[in-house]
């Protein structure tokens, strides 16, 4: 297993983030960065995700692996992201269900758009096989999905040209501010909730960085002289949060999507605050990591198996809404809710890697 590091430190931290945001309402949602600013810890997923893609295919030492090798290594993973986004959504629609039928409650059957399935589960099961179909706060594996499938492509034009990469992810990400462009959802109307027309640049962006990081210093000598900027737009962030200032879509100039805060289509605001984040906090883990070791090996455990991590988390949330639109929520709820949920998601990352071992441990007949 890898020791522990900065990426895998942050990737743990998305994933507690995400699992507690996707409790809405609960006491701790107010602590997090999202309540803080324009983006949020899906902007941090994704980056670093793109970043892994990058650690994958060159290797620490820069070295790349050879382009077949890299391709299948990641329609792989694709296949794996897959495979995870039809059982979480499967055991979801079991739990409503399940909560519908307990409760007696037949209006939980229309939580998260679930209702559509029930109505109609022979389009809604070929829309699940589709990606198509997707259920409210279930819908970031299925980018994920469609993101490291076109990977490829970003990954074999860097191997040319890493500006070529960044200037094709750019391009695509322009067009689909202007022109809107984004995948349909079925059955049923509106369109998925993260464009992956413009989600991409952000995947592509971590790949990059990677890529320049290794290649040389300029990264590293840049990113201190911009420190003090990032700083101010983590500032003016919480200011624009806080006081609840936002651009009405209704009065900015066209094409609308360049000027707004939109996280369905990554607008231009969103990504230069997360820009911000990443330049104001990537020093922090070298300062914290001698300070609170166990805290640093947790996070990191579960930034190492986050595809599974970010799974459980994702039917535990669900659970933790349940319990919360039983009981009505309060603090000792909400506490009982997120230390349960955050032991399940060390569990599951412990899980994973003694599996792992025992299965390297056995004998080979």
């Amino acid at each position: 297993m890898r020791d522990p590091n900065a990426i895998d430190f942050w990737r743990g931290f998305a994933l507690i983030t995400i699992f507690i945001n996707h409790i809405p309402g609960n006491t701790f949602e107010r602590y997090t960065f999202s309540q803080y600013g324009i983006s949020d810890a899906a902007e941090l997923f994704v980056f670093l995700a793109g970043w892994s893609i990058g650690i994958a295919t060159r290797g620490r030492d820069g070295n790349p692996e050879p382009p077949g090798r890299s391709v299948v290594r990641l329609l792989a993973r694709t296949v794996e992201v897959y495979r995870a986004q039809l059982t979480v959504m499967l055991l979801a629609l079991a739990l409503i269900a399940g909560a519908a039928l307990l409760l007696d409650n037949p209006l939980i059957l229309e939580w998260h758009n679930a209702g559509g399935f029930f109505a109609d589960p022979i389009q809604s099961v070929c829309g699940m096989a589709l990606l198509t179909y997707q259920l409210g706060y279930f819908n970031i594996l299925p980018l994920y999905v469609l993101l490291i499938g076109i990977a490829p492509v970003f990954v074999l034009v860097g191997r040319v040209s890493l500006v070529a990469a960044l200037a094709l992810s750019v391009g695509v990400y322009l067009a689909s501010l202007v022109f809107g462009w984004n995948l349909p959802s079925w059955p049923g109307e509106g369109d998925w909730f993260f464009d992956p027309f413009c989600w991409q640049l952000l995947l592509v962006l971590g790949f990059v960085l990677q890529g320049w990081n290794l290649r040389t210093d300029l990264l590293r000598r840049w990113s201190r002289r911009l420190f003090p900027a990032g700083v101010a737009i983590v500032l003016l962030g919480i200011v624009l949060a806080v006081a609840e200032i936002r651009p009405d879509p209704m009065l900015v100039p066209e094409p609308r999507l360049l000027f707004t805060f939109e996280k369905t289509y990554l607008t231009p605001a969103r990504l230069v605050h997360f820009l911000g984040v990443l330049l104001a906090f990537a020093p922090l883990y070298a300062v914290l990591a001698p300070r609170i070791g166990r805290v640093v090996g947790y996070l990191t455990q579960m930034g190492r198996n986050s595809l599974a991590v970010f799974s459980m988390g994702s039917i535990l949330s669900l659970v933790g809404q349940l319990v919360r639109f039983q009981t009505g929520g309060g603090l000792l709820i909400d506490m009982l809710v997120a230390g349960s949920g955050l032991v399940g998601l060390g569990f599951t990352a412990w899980f994973v890697e003694w599996r792992s071992r025992s299965r390297s441990s056995r004998p080979r007949t």
